[in-house]
C-alpha cells in the first residue's frame, strides 16, 4: 500500500448527509421543506466550526418557524444524527483495513452535538484516532485543523491519505502534505488510489 494511514471524513463518506432528507424525517409538510432547510442550515457552518452554541442555535431556529413546525425542530435537534445512513461499501472497506491492521482515522466537520452523539459508538471504536471540528473550534478546509490533526495523533502528513467528499477539503489536505481523493461514492477508486 502507498500510505500507512487512511483518514476518513464522515459526511457522505461514511454516512450519507442529506440535509433536506434528514429534515423530512421530522417534518411531514413536504411543501415546506425547502424553506425550512434554508432556515435550519443557514448557520450550520458555524456549528461545524464550534463558534455557535447548539442550544442557542436550536432556539433561534424555533423562533423563526411557524408554530406547527416548532415540535418538528425540537425532535430534529435531538435525533438528527441517527439519520445519517451508513454507506455499506465504506463500512466494509473500514473492516477490511482493520483486518490488515492498517491504522484508520476520522477527520470530520461536525457540530459538537454530533461528536457527542457518536462518542463511544461501535462504529467509531474501529478508529485509531477521531477528530471532529466542533469541539476544537476549527473546521476544514482551514489549514489549522490539518496541522492540529497531524500533531494530535503524531502522524506524518506524507504517510496519510484523506478521503473527503468536498474538493476544497482535499485540496487543503494536499497543501498540508497528505495524499487525498474527492470521494464520489466509488470505493474501488479509493482502493486503486492507495494501492489496496
Amino acid at each position: 500500500m502507498k500510505y500507512k494511514n487512511i483518514v476518513f471524513d464522515f459526511g457522505n463518506v461514511i454516512g450519507r448527509f442529506d440535509g433536506k432528507a434528514i429534515l423530512s424525517e421530522f417534518c411531514p409538510y413536504e411543501e415546506e421543506l425547502d424553506d425550512l432547510s434554508e432556515i435550519v442550515y443557514k448557520r450550520w457552518a458555524e456549528l461545524d466550526a464550534g463558534t455557535l452554541d447548539y442550544d442557542s442555535y436550536i432556539n433561534e431556529v424555533i423562533d423563526q418557524v411557524p408554530e406547527h413546525l416548532k415540535d418538528c425542530i425540537r425532535r430534529f435537534a435531538k435525533e438528527w444524527p441517527r439519520c445519517t445512513t451508513l454507506l455499506p461499501d465504506t463500512i466494509t472497506f473500514i473492516h477490511k483495513l482493520k483486518e490488515r491492521n492498517i491504522p484508520i482515522y476520522l477527520l470530520s466537520n461536525a457540530p459538537t452535538y454530533f461528536a457527542e452523539y457518536y462518542e463511544g459508538s461501535e462504529l467509531l471504536s474501529h478508529f485509531d484516532g477521531i477528530l471532529f471540528s466542533g469541539p476544537i473550534r476549527l473546521a476544514k478546509p482551514s489549514p489549522e485543523i490539518y496541522s492540529h490533526f497531524l500533531r494530535k495523533f503524531d502522524l506524518k502528513a506524507e504517510e496519510c491519505f484523506f478521503i473527503d467528499d468536498l474538493e476544497p477539503n482535499i485540496n487543503a489536505a494536499k497543501e498540508a502534505g497528505m495524499g487525498g481523493l474527492v470521494f464520489t461514492g466509488d470505493i474501488n477508486e479509493v482502493k486503486k488510489a492507495i494501492g489496496f
